[in-house]
């Protein structure tokens, strides 16, 4: 008889915070202004983040190796989009589908993740945050409830 390994799939257990951005900016220009309102340094990623097959994700990053902490920026949406094909009634209408890097929140538009050991003030964070032109609404979401957590291992 084979022995038989499990893997568990909850080994991702680094600390970070996650934070849900609701905006109609577009990606370059909301880096932009969280470069200015909160004095980061985003820079846009030489590849998108790919998750899978038509998954693909535009990504900012910053390493703030002053405070010891890793930002990064990331479209909940994905860039392209997935052809559904349709065997109904409207088989002849062409019909796509995006792809959401966390399916839980598809309202969300970007997320902001935090990689840090410290503690750090993320409700004046999120005041900051909701201080840029039209950014409707900033909040944590909780990792710990998660579902797709580890989508967001970059």
């Amino acid at each position: 008889m084979a022995t038989t390994y499990k893997i568990n799939d909850d080994f991702y257990d680094e600390s970070f915070s996650l934070i849900a951005l609701h905006t109609t900016l577009e990606d370059f220009a909301l880096a932009y202004g969280l470069n200015q309102s909160i004095k980061a340094k985003f820079v846009r990623a030489k590849k998108n983040f790919i998750l899978a097959e038509n998954k693909s994700f535009p990504i900012f990053e910053w390493e703030d190796e002053y405070n010891d902490m890793y930002w990064v920026l990331v479209a909940n949406h994905s860039s392209e989009k997935e052809l559904i094909v349709r065997d109904d009634l409207f088989k002849n209408e062409t019909t796509y589908k995006t792809p959401r890097l966390i399916p839980e929140y598809k309202d969300v538009d970007y997320l902001l993740k935090i990689e840090t050991e410290k503690d750090f003030d993320i409700n004046s964070l999120i005041k900051n945050i909701l201080m840029l032109p039209r950014v409707m609404a900033a909040y944590e979401i909780s990792t710990d409830k998660l579902k797709s957590k580890n989508n967001l291992i970059f």
